[in-house]
C-alpha cells in the first residue's frame, strides 16, 4: 500500500519532468531549425543579388563600387521595409524609436554601421569581383569575432577555437591557391570579402554589448533600415556615378524586383539567426548560420553557372568546419538533442 502511495506522490513530478524534457527538446529543435533556415536564406539572398546585377543598368555600370553599393543600399532598405510591415502587425513600431534612445541601442547602431554599410557593401563588391569564391571567405567572420572577443572582451580562446581559426585560414588559402580563369580582379574581390568578414566579426562584439536587452525583431529591423538609409543617403553620393545608377535602377524596375525578393530573404535570415541565438545560444546559432558558405557556393554552381573547382570545394568545406569549431563543440548538438 505504501509503495502505491509513493508512486502516486511521485507520478505528478515524473510527468512534469517528462513534459519539461519534451518541451526543452522541442525548443532546441526549433532553435536548430531557425539556424538552418538563416544559413539557407542568406545563401538565397547572395544568389538573388547576383541575379539582380545581371540586368542593366547594374550590369553595365562603370567602376567596381557603384553597382554593389546600390544593391547593398536598396536590398537592406527593402529588407527593413519588409520587417517594418512585420513589426507593425506585431504592434512593435514604437519600440524602434525607444530602442534608439537607449545605451544598448546606441551600441547596436555602431554594430549596424560596421555590419551593414561596411560589411555588406564589401561583401557584394567581393561577389562582383570574385564570384562564389567570396562567399566562404566572408564566412571567416566567426574567426575575427573570436579574435575581437579575445582582445576586447578578454575571452581567451580554447585549443578547439584556435584549431578552428587555423582551419579557417587554411580554407582561405586553399580557395585562393588557384585563381579562376576570366577573373582579373579575383584577388581584390577576395580582399573585399575579407574586409566584410572583419567588419561582421566586429559587429558581433558590439551586438554582444547591446543586444541582450533588446527585442531581436526590433534590432534586426533597425539594422536593415539604418544600413540601407546610410548607404543610399550618406555613401552613394561619394561614389562616382552612384546616384545616377541608383536613379536608373529604380526606373528600370527589374533589378529592384529581384532586390526586393533578396531583401525578403535577408530579412528572414537575420530574424531566424537572432531567434536561433536566443534559443540554442549564439555559438550554435552562428555555426548553423555560416553554412551559407556551402549553400551559397552550391546555388552559384546550379543557378549562376559558377565553375566548380577542387579548390573551392575543399576550401569551402574546411572553412565551414573551421567556423563551426570556432563557435562551438560539434558534439554539443548531439548532447542537447539527448537531454
Amino acid at each position: 500500500m505504501n509503495s502505491e502511495k509513493d508512486i502516486l506522490r511521485t507520478a505528478p513530478g515524473t510527468m512534469a519532468d517528462i513534459k519539461m524534457k519534451s518541451l526543452n527538446k522541442s525548443f532546441h529543435l526549433t532553435g536548430l531549425a531557425n539556424g538552418f533556415v538563416s544559413g539557407l536564406t542568406y545563401a538565397i539572398y547572395s544568389t538573388l543579388v547576383v541575379v539582380a546585377t545581371g540586368y542593366d543598368p547594374l550590369a553595365s555600370a562603370a567602376g567596381i563600387l557603384a553597382a554593389p553599393f546600390v544593391c547593398s543600399g536598396l536590398n537592406d532598405f527593402l529588407a527593413g521595409i519588409w520587417l517594418l510591415i512585420y513589426n507593425a502587425k506585431q504592434g512593435r513600431l514604437r519600440e524602434l524609436g525607444r530602442t534608439l534612445r537607449t545605451k544598448p541601442g546606441i551600441m547596436l547602431v555602431i554594430g549596424f554601421l560596421l555590419g551593414g554599410p561596411i560589411a555588406n557593401g564589401a561583401y557584394l563588391v567581393g561577389l562582383g569581383l570574385a564570384g562564389a569564391y567570396a562567399i566562404p571567405i566572408s564566412a571567416t567572420c566567426s574567426l575575427f569575432g573570436a579574435i575581437f572577443s579575445w582582445i576586447f572582451l578578454k575571452q581567451r580562446p580554447t585549443k578547439r577555437v584556435v584549431g578552428g581559426m587555423v582551419m579557417c585560414v587554411a580554407g582561405a588559402i586553399i580557395i585562393n591557391f588557384v585563381k579562376p580563369e576570366g577573373a582579373p580582379n579575383f584577388t581584390l574581390g577576395v580582399i573585399f570579402a575579407l574586409v566584410a568578414a572583419i567588419a561582421w566579426g566586429a559587429e558581433g562584439v558590439f551586438s554582444s554589448f547591446g543586444g541582450a536587452m533588446i527585442d531581436t525583431d526590433v534590432a534586426v529591423n533597425l539594422r536593415e533600415l539604418i544600413s540601407g538609409l546610410v548607404v543610399l543617403i550618406a555613401v552613394l553620393p561619394f561614389i562616382s556615378g552612384g546616384i545616377k545608377l541608383l536613379g536608373g535602377t529604380l526606373v528600370a524596375g527589374i533589378s529592384v524586383a529581384w532586390l526586393a525578393i533578396a531583401g525578403l530573404s535577408a530579412a528572414i535570415s537575420f530574424v531566424c539567426w537572432y531567434k536561433a541565438n536566443s534559443t540554442v545560444g549564439t555559438a550554435v546559432g552562428m555555426s548553423l548560420n555560416v553554412t551559407y558558405a556551402f549553400w551559397g557556393v552550391l546555388f552559384s554552381v546550379i543557378f549562376l553557372g559558377q565553375t566548380m573547382t577542387p579548390t573551392i570545394i575543399i576550401g569551402s568545406i574546411v572553412i565551414v568546419f573551421g567556423a563551426i569549431l570556432v563557435t562551438m563543440n560539434p558534439l554539443d548538438l548531439f548532447k542537447h538533442g539527448e537531454e
